[in-house]
């Protein structure tokens, strides 16, 4: 993640504790920290304007860590702007150490000159100001996103509404968007790129998550239970529900019980019924059709009227 990125994304939390009910500021210190490590310059303090989010944190903060800190970083970052200015101001003094040395003759075309110069000047100052504060106004309102990718941002979506599938909320947690960014970033930091294996293992998580017979995964995630960072590398087998959890268990046991597992005839069970004739005298197989992480298929066939299905 760049420079920019980074800054882009603590300000966008330091932006909600600024205007929140003052809670977090444990979080809001270590992240502070953080920015203080990182290499900012006059170019990235401009384009993302965080001088002005950490400001509007240390008027609302409480904690005198945070504001301490919070000082710190803003009087570092002002010797960028003390730069710049005295750069604007050598070029200011060379400029009119020339026009002193013009002739006397001229003395009067060179005043009404640079009387125009600064009349123009001031016009151009307040265009270039009144942006500048729309500016300010967009960002503390519309925090930039991470990323522009439209394909990372479409699974961000994808991620959030499975998120959102049962309308309900968690009081006090992170929202779906948050979850989702986070998610989808620890999935994009695996591949380093939107492959078919990225969008695989997006594709995974949201069958997962908006299942509504695995209520405990997506509430775990939630809550918390589970990091982003874990949900983003868990196999089909670790997300899936516990019904189906406990199914599994039953085929190991039976399997591992079952001479016949080995061969071609397969292993009866009464544990599933047959969606033909409604009975429970099956036989199965498990075969290893997918990937290695992935869970075995497994084929039932219906020994009273010989229907045949695939259960995975």
């Amino acid at each position: 993640m760049s420079a920019e990125e980074e800054v882009l994304r603590i300000q966008k939390k330091l932006n909600k504790m600024s205007s929140g009910d003052g809670t977090g500021q444990e979080q809001a210190l270590e992240l502070l920290k953080i920015l203080q490590k990182l290499p900012v310059d006059l170019e990235l303090l401009t384009k993302t304007r965080i001088g002005m989010t950490v400001n509007a944190l240390r008027k609302s903060s409480t904690d005198e860590e945070v504001i301490s800190l919070s000082k710190t970083l803003i009087k570092n970052w002002k010797k960028f702007l003390s730069g710049s200015n005295k750069e604007k101001d050598s070029t200011s003094s060379s400029s009119s150490k020339k026009k002193d040395d013009k002739s006397e003759k001229n003395k009067d075309d060179g005043d009404q000159k640079k009387d125009k110069d600064n009349a123009d000047g001031s016009d151009v100052k307040m265009k270039e100001e009144k942006p500048h504060k729309d500016n300010q106004r967009k960002q503390s309102t519309f925090p930039a996103p991470t990323t522009t990718d439209a394909v990372r941002l479409k699974c961000r979506e994808l991620l959030a509404a499975a998120l959102r599938v049962d309308g309900n909320t968690i009081e006090g947690c992170a929202t779906p968007e948050e979850l989702a960014e986070e998610l989808e970033e620890a999935i994009y930091a695996e591949f380093k790129n939107t492959d078919n294996r990225y969008k695989n293992r997006v594709r995974s998580r949201v069958a997962n998550l908006r299942d509504i017979k695995n209520p405990n995964l997506r509430t775990n995630f939630i809550a918390g239970a589970i990091t982003p960072a874990r949900l983003a590398v868990m196999t089909a087998e670790e997300m899936a529900s516990d019904e189906i959890k406990q199914l599994r268990e039953q085929f190991k046991k039976e399997a591992i019980n079952d001479a016949q597992l080995a061969t071609v005839q397969g292993t009866k069970t009464d544990l599933l019924k047959c969606g033909k004739c409604k009975k429970r005298n099956c036989t199965y197989n498990q075969v290893q059709t997918r990937s290695a992480d992935e869970p075995m298929t497994t084929f039932v066939l219906c020994n009273e009227c010989g229907n045949r299905w695939k259960f995975c």
